[in-house]
């Protein structure tokens, strides 16, 4: 068996010139997966449009509604991709700029933007399909929009919907998971997908994110009510923590966590904004730390769940760093034997170890560790 990605081109039609979030993050990354060979060794699956059952399972309908609207009366409006992209380049100015609306103060649509929302869910539910029959070993969705801030009811932080959510619910639905493990190590705080299953007590989740940051949730009390009470898990290291913080975080805490829970299949928000070099972060993880990570969560699922790890794509803004990041991650699952590719020069700072061990100890204690 191989791993399977998906990628579909049709995210470039949902771009805001300037925005972190724009189409270059894929196509730089897609360029350097090309150049490198490595597709050649996975299964790529196709990619479609979602159909709305899985997404509705976590998303209320007047939210997907209201967002279907704005985006066809844009449509309507005449403009053509092509104007959307390149009207005002350099510096557009005002709330709506012509050919886009601000749902949020970050987050942007189009004409296009529901139906590259609709792909990406569609994606990542193919690769979880793939997965979960055997079709693959594990997988990787290399999808944009991401998802792990999109609320139940509302858009938010670059997300039109919950990818990850809806693909773990399907996972329940469609193939009979009973107990998902969601770990996310995005550098902000997967609130949304924390909301989706903050009362559900056969998801656990598990954040490790920059605190206090964007958006400003996540604290270590934040875990869980009824019968999703301390399903979730929050990790809220302060900025500088390194890949000593991270690692220690996945083997103190996610790794005896996670075999008490026993899941059936573990979901990864593959953020890579945790990076050094990322002009949105403050965590100075290098890429090897995130290959760390990836490989723990490799012998979790070999261990656990018959190998079924299933990665999506969330965020990682240095548009040099996250091809490398991507590229270092589809070789980790796919066992290839290049290993790290990582052209960056060392973290000169010295990661606050002893700081990201006191936030470990005070979640311990939370969970009745210690």
């Amino acid at each position: 068996m191989t791993t399977a990605y998906v990628y579909d081109p049709f995210n470039r039609h949902h771009t805001f010139p300037g925005h972190p979030e724009n189409h270059l993050r894929m196509e730089r990354m897609w360029a350097l997966l090309e150049a490198d060979g490595i597709l050649a060794t996975l299964s790529r699956v196709p990619n479609v449009i979602a159909s709305l059952d899985p997404i509705l399972a976590v998303h209320s309908v007047e939210y997907v509604e209201q967002l279907e609207a704005i985006c066809r009366d844009m449509a309507g409006s005449g403009r053509t991709y092509e104007e959307d992209l390149h009207s005002n380049e350099d510096s557009w100015s005002g709330e709506n700029p012509p050919g886009c609306r601000w749902l949020d103060q970050d987050t942007y649509v189009l004409s296009h933007s529901y139906e590259a929302a609709l792909r990406a869910v569609g994606g990542l539910l193919h690769v979880t399909d793939a997965v979960m029959t055997g079709a693959a070993a594990n997988g990787f969705a290399l999808v944009r929009p991401p998802g792990h801030h999109a609320r139940p009811r509302w858009s938010k932080g670059f997300c039109l919907f919950g990818n990850v959510a809806v693909a773990a619910r399907s996972a329940q639905q469609k193939h009979g998971a009973e107990r998902v493990l969601i770990a996310d190590f995005d550098v902000h705080h997967g609130n949304g997908t924390s909301e989706m299953f903050y009362d559900d007590g056969s998801v656990l989740f598990f954040s490790i994110h920059q605190y206090p940051h964007y958006p400003f949730s996540g604290d270590i009390d934040e875990s869980g009510r009824d019968s999703g009470a301390g399903r979730t898990v929050n990790v809220p290291f302060p900025s500088g923590v390194g890949d000593a913080g991270y690692i220690a975080a996945f083997r103190q805490l996610l790794i005896p966590l996670a075999q008490a829970f026993r899941p059936d299949v573990i979901f990864l928000s593959a953020g890579f904004d945790a990076h050094w070099m990322d002009p949105l972060s403050g965590h100075r993880v290098g890429i090897g730390g995130f290959v760390a990570m990836i490989e723990e969560l490799l012998a979790l699922a070999d261990t656990l769940c018959q190998g079924r790890l299933i990665c999506s794509l969330e965020g990682g803004y240095h548009l040099d760093a996250l091809p490398h990041c991507v590229l270092s991650t589809l070789r980790a699952l796919s066992g290839d034997p290049a290993g790290i590719s990582d052209p960056f020069s060392s973290v000169e700072e010295r990661p606050q170890v002893r700081t990201a061990q006191q936030v470990l100890s005070a979640v311990k204690r939370r969970l009745g560790f210690l």
